[in-house]
């Protein structure tokens, strides 16, 4: 492993996106589709700007995300009802009973990334990489919004 923290990170999340894309397969989730169909079944009701928001993509990779969703029955998109240029997105009956197996692996995945930790230490790391995520949440919002970065 190198000694680069995101580059950790990275390989961590790229394992584990592999094992749920073979894992969700059967249910005709791919390409970390069960990532938004998390947030959406978690926040039901949300808009595309929130669903961007939250998982910090760009707004295209979302809307392409959302319409595979939509097509194969997992959400569907309602026009909000003082503003119709908004559309709320909401899971289905089919997304509701998928859902519970989505958060089985979530679980089960970071028990076993936890294996062997300590109660102190899983706090620990969950401390550390909240700072992390925040940190670069920021960052994120600076260059979404045009800034640029000065290494």
């Amino acid at each position: 492993m190198s000694d680069d923290p995101l580059r950790t990170i990275g390989v961590i999340a790229k394992a584990l996106d592999g094992i749920a894309n073979i894992e969700f397969k059967q249910y005709h989730l791919t390409r970390g589709q069960y990532m938004y169909l998390t947030r959406i079944c978690e926040h039901p009701g949300l808009t595309q700007t929130e669903l961007v928001n939250l998982i910090k993509v760009d707004r295209a990779t979302a809307t392409r995300a959302v319409q595979r969703l939509e097509e194969n029955d997992f959400v569907r998109r309602e026009t909000d009802d003082h503003d119709r240029k908004i559309k709320h997105i909401w899971p289905t009956e089919y997304a509701q009973e998928v859902y519970p197996r989505i958060k089985a692996e979530n679980d089960y995945s970071t028990q076993v990334a936890l294996r062997g930790f300590s109660d102190d230490e899983v706090r620990q790391v969950k401390s550390l990489l909240s700072r992390m995520s925040k940190n670069v949440s920021d960052s994120w919002e600076f260059v979404k919004q045009g800034g640029h970065r000065d290494y």
